[in-house]
């Protein structure tokens, strides 16, 4: 089938699929400018109608698409448990969409979406902090220590997801995931997110370990440094 252009396919897909949805709205990588050539359509359904929320997937018009199918009830439920896990999905599709059917609701939440994008996720308690700390600490040492280059590989990719986490919530941002990882460093620090993915890159390119070393230490320092020795997590300190 030969591929339309991706608000025409969009609003071919939602007349034909969802025709009575209260609002529809475009978003993902087509809406930012950052298509590739495996990109698909992320559309958000807004159906009064619905009595409880989906997700599906469709072959529709030469693109593959996502929706994501809510009521205004269940949307604003999924924008709270998105910001609590510092992963705000929804609400920055809903922010950024570009609407495929247009109701005011569209308007409502995306009023709703930035004012929780703008006020950014929970902040760690101090007992928070030390323990990821200490989670890092320890992946470091197995980092360090391990002579297998497999167990290396994937105790590196273990670190670099627990070390953009403690960086951007120690620092009140938005985290990601998979891609969204880099993305999330290069809005809080675009020449730390350099540094970050250079370390790494040269660890597995070239099996060098020191960068990594480096920026792990970097990062823990002003929280303390690397934490292992008087860590505990269920203690009762008054009964010892």
């Amino acid at each position: 089938m030969k591929k339309l252009p991706a608000m025409e396919a969009s609003k071919k897909f939602v007349l034909e699929t969802f025709p009575t949805c209260t609002g529809a709205l475009l978003s993902g990588s087509v809406v930012r400018g950052e298509e590739t050539s495996t990109s698909d359509l992320d559309i958000v359904i807004i159906d009064e109608n619905l009595s409880s929320e989906y997700r599906k997937s469709f072959i529709s018009h030469g693109w593959p698409i996502e929706v994501f199918v809510h009521n205004h009830e269940t949307i604003l439920h999924y924008f709270e448990k998105d910001c609590q896990r510092a992963r705000p999905s929804l609400p920055r599709m809903v922010h950024e969409g570009i609407p495929i059917i247009y109701h005011p609701i569209i308007d409502t939440l995306k009023g709703e979406a930035e004012k929780r994008l703008q006020g950014g996720p929970p902040k760690w308690s101090s007992e928070m902090m030390d323990m990821k700390r200490y989670f890092i600490t320890d992946a470091l040492d197995d980092f360090i220590g391990s002579t297998d280059r497999g167990e290396c590989i994937f105790i590196a990719g273990s670190i670099g997801e627990s070390l953009h986490e403690f960086v951007l919530r120690t620092h009140d941002h938005w985290i990601g995931s998979s891609k969204w990882i880099v993305k999330a460093l290069k809005e809080y620090d675009e020449s730390f997110a350099e540094e970050y993915v250079l370390a790494f890159d040269q660890f597995f390119r070239n099996g060098e370990k020191q960068p990594i070393i480096r920026l792990v230490d970097s990062v823990l320092k002003p929280f303390g440094g690397r934490l292992f020795d008087g860590f505990s997590i269920g203690v009762n300190e008054s009964s010892n």
